[in-house]
Parts: structure tokens; C-alpha cells; sequence
């Protein structure tokens, strides 16, 4: 079958408000139409403008089986592009961080500018014109010291999300933050099931003990009558300090302020800060933490002392990589104002627990009595996942089948 008919056809027996048909977590074929449909039109958030704030400095990711990077100017312009060698495609730079004055593919050596024009492709022809092979451009947004790429040719509008994010994290001084630490971790599970794992915590009190100690694991009719009168009352601390503390929504994204726990003043061990040069301009002790996540893959929490960004990259239908990175004030001195140990404990035991329920449940999806099951009033963003996914992806089947 067709593969837009075939995605059609399980969305329409794919009720909302239920996970998905077992198709869109183990199919090879639905996961290849997820990388184009879904994964080339989004943002995705790479890393920080700090990391490459000098000329020549660059950052090269992939985005499912894509290669992209991006990389600062002489005219200090940040620029993408597609890491494909105009001649015969190989990637020129390495997934990571580097520098170099120009962008040389190692097949051939035909190199490049900073700004992605040709400059040398050794023993062409004569009549062989280099300014039609310049490589090609991706867009780049650059939002509060965060970097974000589409490899989309029209992506979606960014300017809502800027207006929602940028003046509530601008205070946090993300464009003057450093890299503390990244860490990667495989899960034998579809990335769906991973984003719907990290998208609730119906399952946070019974299975992420660390993280229960200072983040607020109950939502919806679960909250206790004094812990909403603890939301309200930071709710209200927070105006007083002109602070928002109002949701705000789009179709792929979500932006939010929340209230940690009663005394705790960052998600730690022991809900102490685990830093001692703040992120945050404020020197208010207990100021919660600022939330912002994108659709598909990615969420990221900013909090006094530290910011921790994760993100989940598909591999394969059945594999996932979770990229976790935490960033510092940049005259944060390791060893000095925080550890490593200590500001990445928390999050480490999540990811690993969070973990083994995601290879379970993908076992259990895989089995012949899987059917789908209804969401609990908990899992209110699971379902805005589940809603988006549905939506985007029946609109780019149907696009397939015209």
C-alpha cells in the first residue's frame, strides 16, 4: 500500500485520546515516513551560540539519516548548511564541535568559505563554473542564546515561539552560558515512545525517586489541596516580581513557568542549588523553573543555577539516542561553583529509569495482544503530542496521495 493510504488508513482507526497503532511505533516503513514528514519540517534546537561565537567555529549534527551544520562567519553571521559535498556528497565536518578557517570535504578537498561558497575544486574542467556549487543553505534562528535549525525549504513561522520564549528566558543568559556537560544514552524504543514517556509523569512518584524529591511529580486531579495552594501562592510571588508565570501554546510548542517543590530552590538531590555562580540575573531563592518544549523531540528546563536541555534522536524504528545537555553561568569554575556529578545526578537516574520503562513498553507494544489504550487525565501532554503527531502526519500522508 501506498505509504500516505497506509498512514491515512491507521489514523482513521486510531482513536484520539489512545496511543497509536503498533505500526507507528516498530514499522520500518512508517519510521522513514516520520523523517520526512515530521522530523525535515520541524526546529530542532542544536545547541548554544556560545559554542561557536568565533569565526570558524562550527557545530555539525545529524537529523535522522540528514547531515547538517552550522557555522560562524568572518562577517560573524551564524550560517547553515547541508553537510553534503557539492561534488559527490561525503559529510565534510564530523557530528560535534570544531574550527577551521575554511570547510574542506576530506574525499576530494574541494573547499569552501565560512559563507558556504565554493572556493577550490581541484582538476575540473575548463568550463566548470564553482558559483553554481556552493553548498546548500539550511535556516538558523537564533533565540535567547539558543540555536535552532529547520532543514525544511519553507519552514514553519518561527516568530510566535520567539515572542513566547525570548522574553522569558532572556533573564537566564543563555547566550552567555557554557557547555557543563552532554551525555547520550540508547533506548531500544521508538522515539514516540520515548517523547510520550518524557511528555507525563503519571509514572514520576512510583518510578524517578530522585526527581520526586524536588519537581512536582502530580498533575490535574491528583494535585493535593496544599499543593495547589503552593502553585498559587508562587503564582502570585511571581507577578509581584514581574515574573509570568502564564502558559502559552502553540501547535508545536509549549512554553511554562512551574513551582518545584515547597523550599526546594532547583532540581537537585536535595533541591539546593548545585551551582554557586547563578544562571539567572534574579537573586530570588525560590523562582521555580521556566519550561519550554518543541514538537517532535525536544524539551529543556531552565532553572536558577543551571539549564538542562534533552532531546530525542531517531535511529531506527526501534532505537532511539536521548541527548542530554546541561549548561552553567560561564564563569562557572568546575570543581569550584558546581561537579558534575551534582548537577547531572538527577537527570542521569531519569534518563536511565525512564529508560527501562521505554524498552519495556516497546516489548510490550511489539506483542500480538498490544492494542491501544486511553490516556489518563495526567497525560495531558502526552495527548498534545499524540494530537500533533495525528494532525501533522495525516496532512503530509494526504499530501503523499494527491
Amino acid at each position: 500500500m501506498h505509504i500516505g493510504k497506509k498512514v491515512q488508513a491507521l489514523l482513521d482507526k486510531s482513536p484520539p485520546g489512545y496511543t497509536l497503532a503498533q505500526e507507528f511505533y516498530a514499522d520500518p516503513e512508517i519510521f522513514a515516513f516520520d523523517i520526512d514528514a515530521i522530523f525535515n519540517r520541524a526546529w530542532h534546537f542544536v545547541g548554544i551560540a556560545a559554542e561557536v561565537a568565533d569565526p570558524g567555529t562550527y557545530l555539525a549534527f545529524s537529523i535522522g539519516r540528514n547531515a547538517a551544520f552550522v557555522v560562524r562567519g568572518r562577517d560573524g553571521l551564524l550560517r547553515g548548511f547541508h553537510n553534503s559535498c557539492r561534488h559527490r556528497g561525503s559529510r565534510i565536518c564530523a557530528d560535534g564541535h570544531g574550527r577551521s578557517a575554511r570547510l574542506i570535504c576530506p574525499y576530494h578537498k574541494w573547499t569552501y568559505d565560512l559563507d558556504g561558497r565554493l572556493l577550490a575544486a581541484p582538476k575540473m574542467a575548463s568550463d566548470f563554473n564553482s558559483g553554481e556549487y556552493g553548498l546548500s543553505p539550511i535556516r538558523v534562528e537564533v533565540l535567547a542564546g539558543c540555536v535552532y535549525v529547520s532543514l525544511a525549504p519553507d519552514p514553519l513561522d518561527f516568530g510566535d515561539f520567539r515572542a513566547a520564549v525570548e522574553p522569558r528566558l532572556l533573564p537566564y543568559r543563555l547566550a552567555e552560558a557554557k557547555v557543563a556537560f552532554r551525555s547520550s544514552l540508547i533506548e531500544k524504543a521508538n522515539w514516540k515512545l520515548a517523547m510520550e514517556n518524557a511528555r507525563e509523569c503519571y509514572h514520576c512518584a512510583a518510578s524517578h525517586p530522585e526527581l520526586r524529591i524536588s519537581y512536582p511529580v502530580s498533575h490535574g486531579i491528583a494535585v493535593s489541596d496544599e499543593q495547589r495552594a503552593h502553585e498559587e501562592a508562587f503564582a502570585q510571588r511571581m507577578r509581584s516580581l514581574g515574573v509570568p508565570t502564564t502558559p502559552a501554546n502553540g501547535e508545536w510548542w509549549h512554553v511554562e513557568r512551574y513551582a518545584l517543590n515547597p523550599g526546594m530552590e532547583s532540581i537537585s538531590r536535595d533541591g539546593r542549588p548545585v551551582v554557586a555562580r547563578r544562571l539567572i540575573a534574579s537573586q530570588e531563592p525560590q523562582i521555580g523553573g521556566f519550561w519550554w518544549a518543541l514538537q517532535p523531540n525536544s524539551f529543556c528546563h531552565a532553572l536558577a543555577d543551571y539549564a538542562f536541555v534533552f532531546s530525542v534522536v531517531p535511529l531506527g524504528p526501534e532505537e532511539t539516542r536521548i541527548d542530554s545537555t546541561w549548561l552553567v553561568h560561564k564563569d562557572a569554575v568546575e570543581g569550584v561553583d558546581y561537579t558534575v556529578e551534582s548537577i547531572t545526578e538527577t537527570w542521569t537516574s531519569t534518563n536511565l529509569q525512564d529508560r527501562e520503562l521505554a524498552e519495556n513498553n516497546q516489548r510490550g507494544v511489539n506483542s500480538i495482544g498490544y492494542r491501544p489504550g486511553p490516556y489518563s487525565t495526567e497525560e495531558d501532554f502526552v495527548v498534545r503530542f499524540g494530537n500533533w503527531y495525528r494532525s501533522t502526519a495525516y496532512a503530509a500522508a494526504k499530501a503523499l496521495v494527491r
